[in-house]
């Protein structure tokens, strides 16, 4: 997390000066600049894209629990908590339930 912060800002200060700031080693943030992916991100990120789908596909009404059936019958296995995680990153949140207002008797 303090690695993508240095990333995203080493174009406005120096590597080492935000490295310094947030404690962490500036060789430890060139290794992780030139280190490959994990399985484990490669999998959020083909599994985060299954939630938007299906959360799209809904029309934007599906919740954690919907979105993560969806993905289980196509054949991915994870669990809830992922998907509200990854729900959560991509600020997926289901439309609320449309009330109706109550029923007026024209009585005064």
């Amino acid at each position: 997390m303090k690695f993508e912060f240095v990333a995203k800002h080493r174009g406005v200060w120096p590597a080492v000066v935000i490295c310094g700031a947030l404690g962490v080693s500036r060789s430890g943030f060139y290794a992780w600049l030139n280190r490959p992916r994990s399985q484990r991100s490669l999998r959020h990120e083909r599994i985060g894209e299954q939630v938007k789908q299906s959360f799209l596909n809904s029309d934007r009404t599906y919740g954690a629990r919907r979105v993560w059936r969806d993905v289980l019958a196509s054949g991915v296995s994870c669990g809830l908590h992922l998907i509200e995680k990854l729900m959560q990153q991509q600020a997926l949140r289901a439309r609320p339930r449309r009330r109706g207002l109550p029923k007026d008797d024209n009585h005064l």
